[in-house]
């Protein structure tokens, strides 16, 4: 079976278990006890992988808990992971027992409990701490009763358990192993925000968008210092920044943060699934515009983001905002009820003299008067503009909009700025559209080339934009392509006098038979 064949294969039990065992429960409600279970299987292994050290003669879920070389490799052990697992609290053996323990909801509960509580003291608390906080075992949700609850925990420790990762996760096909568990984990975000109507959007961004996002960031940047996404979700552009380069070339790690309290939990999960470690990267929980966190970490020389679009924020109301260092070069604050512009002016506060910022925008803040058109004068007169990139319809879960890419930078080396309409690029899919590989390759060659191309992308100087009231929408600098078809009004012309020829020999005709018809029937009458 080839990886590509194995990982389908993978995803139809991983979702079909995560169908099966919720019963009648709402799988949006039901998603974090699947998701957690796959993550408490991921650390569970992960740190056993440790322990063993590659060595076969090792079984670490085989120890006793009290054995004395545990409390010896403890501090170095949650120095290291960030956490500590005893062997009996491994997922393999609470799910060994699961369908026998009669107090397997209070158990669990115990041991996330203990297992956040193991790096109190240590760099990676904050980074632990929480975690588990939505795998509730004590909710309804689960069922009425505490046998209820305990025979649908146990059919999703089994279900998840009997996932074929393959491999081992540090010896012979590791890597490919804990690929397929990030990859599993991504796969059960996306299925979940593709059902989830609205919101699905506001979590999750789909990996096709994401890899292009994240190579307009990092585009010919031989390594970046660090990547933050201000309004990260799940954390899925982070980690499509991650998958399309090697990650030794972004240094510093990983920052994002995000206000919902349950997709932050998701994000930092995320992080560990793609075995990127506690000390790689931080995400933090908060609302990005009003209680900014990084504001010590910056500058970043790569930038993503799909901030929510036009939200209501404090704006105006909070008169110390306009004198916050992000906003207040623009002088002037985004509009109360539509906060876009907010977001890519702290994402542009927080960008490096040598990165790029990739944001997913509301296409109309493109063109609105008012406070919005005063920002978009303020960040074209400081050339901060390089693309403006607009993308075909329902990309995105929740939305059918053709939104718009806004890419920043601070390193531009002319004064122009250039516009793709990429709104043609992409493959009908059953639910979303879908953006392929060679679509992307076609949007990132003209982004690098800057050349003017007929219906696709144009580079227009900043005095242009100043005559055109700073407007940005892609539609007044590309002109879309007519395919209407072609018509030859000369020899249309001679179609029409050849054709009106023939009716008027065809209309002497017909009245010369009437003609002669009315001569018979004459004759006959007076016969």
């Amino acid at each position: 079976m080839t990886s590509s064949q194995q990982r389908a294969a993978l995803h139809r039990q991983i979702w079909a278990i995560a169908n099966d065992v919720r019963g009648a429960v709402d799988g949006w409600d039901f998603k974090q006890y699947v998701l957690g279970a796959l993550f408490y299987r991921f650390i569970s292994e992960n740190f056993s992988a440790y322990i063993e050290a590659d060595d076969d003669s090792v079984c670490y879920a085989e120890f006793p808990d009290d054995s004395e070389i545990l409390e010896l490799i403890k501090e170095d052990a949650i120095k290291t992971k960030g956490y500590f697992i005893y062997p009996s609290q491994l997922f393999s053996n609470v799910a060994a027992s699961a369908n026998t323990n009669d107090s397997l909801n209070t158990d669990l509960a115990d041991i996330f409990t203990q297992i956040e509580a193991s790096a109190s003291g240590y760099p990676s608390e904050q980074d632990i701490k929480g975690l588990f906080a939505d795998f509730d075992t004590t909710s309804n949700r689960l069922g009425n009763t505490v046998k209820d609850k305990n025979t649908r925990l146990a059919a999703v420790l089994k279900g998840v358990a009997g996932l074929d990762f393959g491999g081992d996760m540090f010896g012979e096909g590791g890597r490919s192993h804990i690929d397929l568990f990030g990859d599993a984990y991504e796969f059960l975000i996306s299925n979940y925000a593709a059902n989830a109507g609205k919101s699905g959007g506001e979590f999750f961004t789909p990996q096709h968008v994401s890899k292009l996002i994240a190579q307009l960031a990092m585009h010919k940047q031989t390594s970046v210092n660090k990547i933050f996404d201000p309004a990260c979700g799940s954390g899925s552009l982070l980690l499509q920044a991650k998958k399309h380069f090697d990650h030794h070339i972004i240094e510093d790690g990983f920052f994002g943060q995000e206000i919902n309290h349950t997709t932050y939990n998701l994000a930092r999960m995320n992080m560990f699934l793609h075995n990127i470690n506690y000390d790689k990267f931080n995400i933090q929980l908060g609302n990005t515009l009003t209680a900014p966190h990084f504001g010590d970490d910056k500058p970043f020389d790569a930038i993503v983001s799909n901030p929510p679009y036009s939200v209501k924020w404090v704006g105006s109301d909070d008169p110390t905002l306009i004198n916050d260092e992000r906003f207040a070069p623009a002088g002037v604050l985004a509009p109360k009820s539509k906060a876009d512009f907010a977001f890519v002016l702290h994402a542009l506060s927080y960008l490096s003299a040598r990165g790029r910022a990739a944001i997913v925008c509301f296409p109309g803040i493109f063109y609105r008067g008012g406070a919005e058109k005063k920002i978009r004068k303020y960040l074209v007169d400081n050339n901060y503009v390089e693309s403006v990139i607009s993308v075909a319809p329902n990309l995105f879960f929740g939305t059918t909009i053709a939104v718009t890419i806004l890419v920043l930078s601070k390193h531009k080396t002319d004064t122009t700025t250039q516009f793709i309409d990429a709104s043609g690029l992409f493959k009908k899919g059953t639910n979303t559209n879908l953006l392929t590989d060679e679509h992307i390759q076609q949007i990132m060659d003209v982004f690098d080339s800057k050349e003017n191309i007929d219906y696709l992308a144009r580079s227009v100087p900043l005095q242009e934009l100043a005559e055109n009231d700073y407007n940005l929408s892609v539609s007044s600098y590309v002109e879309p392509e007519d395919t209407r078809e072609k018509i030859d009004i000369v020899k249309l012309n001679a179609e029409l006098k050849t054709t009106v020829e023939k009716i008027d020999q065809l209309r002497q005709e017909i009245d010369a038979i009437v003609q002669e018809i009315e001569g018979t029937t004459n004759k006959g009458e007076s016969a």
